[in-house]
């Protein structure tokens, strides 16, 4: 594997676990609110997050890009504050990033916190625990399954990003090429045998991931059967 190669996979996966993170600090709220309301809102608010699943990345990073830019409101917030413009940066892909991944987080989260029913928040009200204690102490243990699958899907699907890190970021090596990139630039110049690579590696690594899924997940759903909670995740 060449240098150029080494600094993608990296950079891969300092993006992913940076978008993971912020996904799962952002998207457990947000999916607490979408399970638990009945607002109107919740309709639209739950489209706008199940749209990179159905919008092409190009086009979700293309407004991205226009909001960002020079003269996007956020790009001409962060020149204000001195921060510069977002655009072809590793923050400017964290932010396209988390935007794209935000759905494969926050839908299994949603589900989980759904399927739990009310009687566990109910039993914790009557020992008076406090609502933030009664999340960690009693909802983040019943849907851990449901955890470990948007971790895992956050983290999987932003290493495999394409269109919207390449319309965010470009193409800037050891900065914004990222895997895909790298492995668009390959087959583009003809070099296949760096190609396949790069290529079967995220395949077996692809391959891995839902295989851990598919082995993990019926033990947490038979744990849970077992304490007579129900499905979590």
């Amino acid at each position: 594997m060449d240098q150029a190669g080494f600094q993608a996979i990296v950079l891969t996966l300092r993006l992913a676990a940076a978008t993971t993170l912020i996904l799962l600090l952002v998207g457990t709220p947000l999916a607490w609110w979408l399970a638990r309301t009945r607002s109107w809102l919740r309709g639209p608010v739950g489209a706008l997050v199940s749209l990179p699943l159905v919008l092409p990345p190009v086009v979700l990073g293309f407004y991205l890009l226009v909001l960002m830019g020079s003269n996007g409101p956020l790009g001409q917030l962060t020149q204000s504050f001195g921060w510069g413009l977002l655009p072809f940066s590793f923050t400017g892909l964290v932010i396209g990033s988390v935007f794209y991944s935000l759905p494969f987080v926050v839908k299994p989260l949603e589900d989980a916190f759904e399927s739990m029913g009310d009687r566990p928040l109910e039993v914790a009200a009557t020992l008076r625990a406090s609502p933030l204690d009664t999340f960690f102490s009693v909802v983040v243990p019943l849907c851990k399954p449901a955890y470990l699958t948007a971790a895992v899907m956050g983290f999987a699907h932003t290493v495999g990003e394409f269109g919207i890190v390449l319309m965010l970021g470009g193409n800037i090596t050891g900065k914004t090429r990222v895997l895909s990139v790298q492995i668009y630039d390959h087959v583009e110049a003809l070099e296949y045998t760096q190609a396949h690579w790069l290529a079967g590696g995220l395949l077996a690594f692809s391959f891995l991931v839902l295989l851990a899924l598919y082995t993990l997940q019926p033990d947490g759903r038979r744990d849970t059967k077992r304490t007579g909670t129900g499905s979590a995740g």
